[in-house]
């Protein structure tokens, strides 16, 4: 089998078609989460923090040292304990975000595929599981009643 025949079958399988929209549709959706949290949700937690920056906070372990000429020597040392207090904030705010979003996508999914439910339209392969299901169910109960006889 020649390379590009390879290739192709690898290219154009299920799988990796699957994996191309997947990688497409989450990186659209890191967009929408990242707009959500930028610019819906940070705006009220900076006014309720009133304008603290996070990323200036520091321990200083070791000042500048500044030359006779007013050009800095030695940068100063400090621990930046600021930034990794945002990152940890944004962390907890993407993530808690991201459980949001996805709690309700389940929720709709499982509205979706509920039978019993008659304000949406179940899905035809869920509908055909569910009869064939029932089926199975009687055919057992048939087989059943025909043993004790």
């Amino acid at each position: 089998m020649t390379f590009f025949k390879e290739f192709k079958e690898f290219a154009v399988k299920g799988n990796m078609m699957d994996m191309a929209i997947g990688v497409i549709i989450g990186a659209s959706f890191n967009r929408v989460i990242d707009v959500l949290v930028k610019k819906v949700l940070m705006p009220p937690l900076s006014l309720m923090t009133d304008g603290v920056n996070l990323q200036d906070k520091r321990i200083i372990l070791r000042d500048a040292v500044m030359g006779t000429d007013g050009k800095i020597i030695s940068d100063a040392v400090a621990i930046h304990y600021g930034s990794l207090s945002e990152a940890l904030l944004d962390f907890f705010i993407i993530s808690l975000t991201i459980f949001i979003v996805v709690k309700g996508m389940n929720r709709l999914r499982d509205r979706a595929q509920d039978t019993k439910d008659t304000s949406v339209k179940t899905p035809k392969d869920i509908e055909l599981l569910t009869n064939l299901t029932q089926l199975m169910e009687e055919q057992n109960k048939l087989l059943r009643s025909n043993n004790t006889q």
